[in-house]
């Protein structure tokens, strides 16, 4: 345990302070505006007295540090150290979530909306953030049916000689063909950037004034239009919650219980409310400091940073995380926290979110342990199954089989543990053998992976003995199998109606199956775990026949890799080219050795005289 005489000698500077445990692993890693007073607090439990704080401190058996020239190098230290040690008590944020935008660049003819993943500065207008290309396209779609802009890229536009599908759905305006002038595109596309941006109000008095002109000049025709646009522009504001004035910020709300931290995080772009994220993390240090240590590991994340931050509580020293967001989005960032006003209004949605997700993780947590409690009374197990596996066998009669694993933890697919195998040692069409191999090499004696409680094949009694005997053989404990036999065509000769038989699930030490209600959520649990396994099998084993028929003889030659493949038919054309060629010529190709050449050229030969060989005479 950390003393105060460890720390007596630390400087009154910015910098990084490691905790490290007895074994010297670092369990913490910290910034301070003052490393000697920052320390000193957790030495001498001055303001907090939370048990798993006092907890975490008796674990650290010394204090190492950093100094750094300011704050802001501190941040950025503490950051790429948390990614380098990953410390028990730092948060980890693995956020593999990409945020897509809308880009539009105004300097092209006739300029489009395309979807993005990154944001570069590059003079172009981009929109967003959104949190998935689906929501981003959904955006699109709407709205074309008002801005009917051109959806292909120009070159592809201008190469066509009448206008598109999308003309005469009106939602494109052709400028292709020349059916809309560059001005009124122009015009066009403003609009659709305005409305992206949340300027309705802008973009109402540039299209009335427009109206108004196109009318004065007797062009009824582009009056009506504009009066249309007018009218979709009204309707759909009209539908859209308006939660604060102008600006764009992020809103960040948190709700803690214990150790666990959840944040809610709303995205408010032009005063509109466009879309939110949530996170857990576990966090045993103070509220204040886990919430900017979040937020700098957030936006090192290519997260989209607005020029304002809103949290619910105040962060600590914020000047040198807005000084670190400003330099890396190239405008100012502020981060504050409202005490009245509008803004705290959007501060207490995005905390009344943060207790939403808590309270429904809380349901569905209690939803799934019921569902696993009631699936091992049904199934006698000793257990509720936290951790699913289950298996299956793809193959064309013994050709390119392939097996398949599928995992599951608390009743949801963790796909990170998905497996897929190549089956090697059984050369005929015997599902019982390949099977055999799958769970062999997953249950190798030097696996350091997690067991599974509970192990499901596709199929009965036949598989469910496969899977018993390895299990056996291989000395595995405290794992438990089943296997789920599909549903069968019961058919009746005097029937017209065509029945199938229900799902069956069998367990080792019983002839006959277990009956469970076929709508009971146990029995659909396992079906959709099965069905996963062999969708995923199906899969693999598709890509497996396409790359096998697919493949060049070329592949197939020893000591002929991607390199070699490729000087060699630059050089001779194609494989006739490469077959004709001689020794020499196959020796002398840039990157080929002797005895590359040498194989490669007596499998060629041995092809052609196959190819020459005469058929056998017919006898009588």
């Amino acid at each position: 345990m950390i003393t105060l005489s460890m720390v007596d000698n630390f400087p009154s500077a910015p910098g990084i302070y490691l905790m490290k445990a007895t074994d010297g692993a670092i369990i913490y890693v910290g910034k301070a505006r003052n490393l000697k007073k920052r320390v000193r607090n957790y030495v001498a439990g001055t303001g907090d007295t939370r048990i798993h704080i006092r907890f975490m401190v008796q674990l650290v058996a010394s204090v190492e540090y950093i100094v750094t020239d300011t704050e802001k190098e501190a941040l950025i230290l503490e950051n790429t150290l948390i990614k380098q040690h990953h410390p028990k008590y730092n948060i980890n944020l693995r956020d593999d979530k990409t945020y897509f935008s809308l880009r539009m660049d105004m300097k092209e003819p006739f300029p489009r909306l395309s979807i993005v993943r990154k944001v570069p500065a590059d003079g172009a207008r981009y929109f967003g953030p959104y949190s998935s290309a689906t929501s981003a396209k959904e955006v699109l779609k709407q709205l074309y049916k008002i801005f009917p802009l051109r959806h292909y890229p120009l070159a592809t536009c201008m190469s066509r000689k009448r206008p598109c599908l999308y003309y005469q759905i009106k939602q494109c305006s052709a400028p292709c063909c020349g059916l809309i002038t560059a001005a009124d595109y122009a015009a066009l596309a403003e609009g659709a950037a305005l409305f992206l941006e949340g300027k309705n109000t802008e973009i109402a008095r540039l299209y009335r004034s427009r109206m108004n002109l196109a009318s004065q000049d007797l062009r009824y025709e582009d009056a009506a239009r504009y009066r249309d646009l007018l009218r979709a522009i009204e309707v759909t504001v009209e539908r859209q919650k308006m939660v604060a004035r102008g600006g764009d910020c992020d809103v960040f709300g948190l709700h803690r219980e214990g150790d666990q931290m959840q944040i809610a995080l709303l995205h408010i772009r032009g005063g509109t409310l466009t879309g939110g994220r949530s996170f857990l993390f576990a966090w045993e240090m103070e509220t204040e400091e886990g919430l900017a240590s979040f937020l700098n590991e957030y936006y090192d994340l290519d997260a989209p940073i607005p020029p304002q931050i809103l949290t619910q509580v105040p962060i600590a020293e914020p000047a040198a995380l807005e000084e670190l967001l400003s330099e890396k989005s190239g405008e100012k960032v502020t981060i504050s926290s409202p005490q009245r006003g509008p803004k705290l209004e959007i501060v207490k949605l995005a905390e009344k979110n943060a207790k939403s997700a808590v309270e429904e993780r809380l349901a569905r947590e209690s939803s799934c342990a019921s569902l696993l409690g009631e699936l091992a009374e049904k199934l006698n197990l000793p257990r509720p199954p936290k951790r699913i596996e289950c298996y299956d066998i793809s193959n064309i009669q013994g050709e390119m089989a392939v097996g398949s694993r599928v995992v599951f933890v608390d009743g949801k697919a963790e796909r990170s543990l998905y497996r897929r195998y190549r089956i090697k040692g059984v050369l005929q069409a015997d599902d019982f053998a390949m099977m055999r191999e799958v769970l062999s090499r997953r249950f190798r004696p030097d696996s350091e992976e997690e067991r599974p409680d509970l192990i499901v094949v596709d199929g009965g009694l036949g598989q469910l003995g496969v899977l018993s005997g390895v299990l056996a053989e291989l000395g595995v404990d405290g794992v438990e199998a089943a296997g789920l036999a599909k549903s069968r065509v019961a058919s009746e000769m005097q029937s017209e109606e065509i029945r199938r038989s229900d799902e069956r699930v069998f367990r080792p030490g019983r002839k006959n199956p277990i009956s469970l209600r076929q709508s009971s959520a146990p029995l659909l649990l396992l079906v959709r775990i099965r069905d996963e396994a062999h969708r995923f099998a199906i899969g693999y084993h598709k890509t497996v026949r396409s790359k096998t028929l697919t493949a060049s003889k070329l592949d197939l030659a020893p000591g002929i890799g991607a390199a070699r493949k490729k000087a060699l038919l630059t050089r001779f054309g194609s494989l006739k080219g490469i077959r004709e060629a001689t020794l020499e010529e196959l020796r002398s190709t840039q990157g080929m050795t002797e005895s590359a050449a040498k194989a490669l050229w007596e499998q060629l030969q041995g092809e052609k005289s196959g190819e020459r060989k005469p058929p056998p005479e017919e006898n009588g």
